[in-house]
């Protein structure tokens, strides 16, 4: 899930809020662990910059999932390139606790 930052309209904040509580209650209830990343996080992940524009997200996400075309609407590569952040950085911190447990162990 992509961390809020900030908003803009008041009103947005507010619905915002309220659909993010309904999914990370409904996740939790379902024993479906809830990870945030920031979008500064995800644009770093997928691009290689934290300030990368929407379209070089959309790009890059075209590309790293081999797709025919950008997916639409913008709300869906958002989704696709906060979970190619989460996977990666699920995948660097595995190896990070195996070599260190690796280490550990021989240390014993």
């Amino acid at each position: 899930m992509e961390a809020v930052f900030y908003a803009q309209n008041v009103r947005s904040a507010f619905k915002l809020g309220a659909v993010r509580g309904v999914v990370m209650l409904a996740a939790e209830s379902s024993g479906v662990p809830v990870v945030e990343h920031s979008a500064t996080e995800i644009k770093l992940a997928v691009t290689g910059f934290g300030r990368a524009s929407k379209e070089s997200v959309q790009k890059m996400v075209k590309i790293a999932l081999a797709l025919s075309e950008t997916p639409h609407p913008d709300d869906a590569s958002d989704a696709l390139a906060a979970a190619i952040c989460h996977l990666n950085t699920e995948k660097l911190r595995a190896q990070v606790k195996a070599s260190y447990e690796a280490q550990s162990a021989g240390r014993g």
